[in-house]
């Protein structure tokens, strides 16, 4: 009788339809409405035990990996084919905020105004997420390359005025340098140029602590020292009731191409041979922890799991979920 009931209302659903659709189909054909050409906010949320992760993405950027990637050009655009994507490549720029319940921690500041008007988008993704740039207490940038400091100054106003910047010791040493700046080739110097920019108001205002390994971090986050892409690269581990997150910055940047051939290097590699070594032995330990990982480059929101498959690794992306 149920069943009944419920084709007899269907029929009815379908008629009403009909009849409706052959009326004003005329005038619905000719009420199309503009297409919207812009996205939903870029954030994405989960746990970690009891932490609160964000991923917050900054935009986009093309980037032309056939000539960057110490590979062929042949075999890169290959791969990329084979995961239906082009060059130049669109890349995600990534960064991650960790709420402990005690402290707000910026993993990561995104590119600013640097790179173009596809990036930048930082802070509103930020607060359409729900939170706001003094909010946040703590900012550990994992190297200081120009898209993950770019978002730290605004109008030469700090971006997080409430926040301290962290960074190892030896990247600050480095990349703050005068005399490495002098030294550079010309086409290096705006890297140079662009960190010194976005940390002196900090260090000006007493907000910028470099750490070395004695340092004490808040409870849940830990520095594991990855040298290679930069003099002082960091991968951040995150970990509540023992849950892990790794924050890998710049670990890998063409997941097509060097998740099935982890030893390719790119040439943002300030040590070509090291970056390769600390790629191969983190994603190594996260794939037979199962640690989560959270990437600066991968796709947005660039948080999954590694499985190692002989000599290569294939990316598992969490499952999207409403459910806290």
């Amino acid at each position: 009788m149920l069943e009944f009931s419920f084709k007899k209302l269907a029929s009815a659903a379908v008629l009403a339809s009909a009849t409706l659709l052959g009326g004003f189909g005329s005038q619905m054909a000719t009420a199309a409405a503009p297409m919207a050409q812009t996205p939903a906010p870029g954030f994405y949320r989960l746990m970690v035990g009891e932490f609160e992760v964000t991923a917050i993405n900054d935009g986009t950027i093309e980037l032309p990996v056939d000539q960057l990637l110490n590979h062929p050009e042949h075999k890169t655009h290959a791969a990329l084919e084979k995961a239906f994507l082009n060059v130049p490549l669109e890349t995600s720029i990534n960064a991650f905020l960790v709420n402990t319940g005690d402290r707000l921690i910026l993993i990561d500041a995104g590119a600013g105004v640097l790179f173009g008007p596809t990036l930048g988008k930082f802070v509103a993704n930020l607060q359409a997420s729900g939170y706001e740039p003094d909010q946040i207490d703590d900012i550990y940038i994992t190297h200081l390359h120009t898209d993950h400091i770019g978002g730290l100054v605004s109008e030469s106003v700090l971006a997080f005025p409430n926040a301290v910047v962290h960074v190892d010791k030896k990247d600050a040493d480095f990349w703050l340098s005068e005399d490495n700046l002098n030294n550079a080739p010309a086409e290096d110097k705006a890297s140079y140029e662009a960190a010194i920019a976005m940390l002196t108001p900090y260090q000006a205002a007493g907000k910028f602590a470099p750490f070395q390994h004695k340092t004490q971090f808040p409870p849940g986050i830990k520095a594991i020292s990855t040298y290679g892409h930069t003099v002082g690269h960091t991968v951040y581990e995150v970990e509540s009731q023992g849950q892990k997150l790794w924050l890998i910055g710049d670990l890998i940047h063409v997941a097509a191409v060097q998740l099935d051939r982890p030893k390719v290097t790119i040439a943002f590699d300030t040590d070509q041979k090291k970056a390769a070594a600390q790629r191969e032995r983190i994603f190594k330990q996260a794939a037979k922890e199962g640690i989560l990982i959270g990437a600066a480059h991968i796709q947005f929101p660039g948080l999954g799991h590694l499985r190692k498959k002989g000599h290569s690794y294939e990316w598992i992306p969490v499952n999207f979920t409403q459910l806290n």
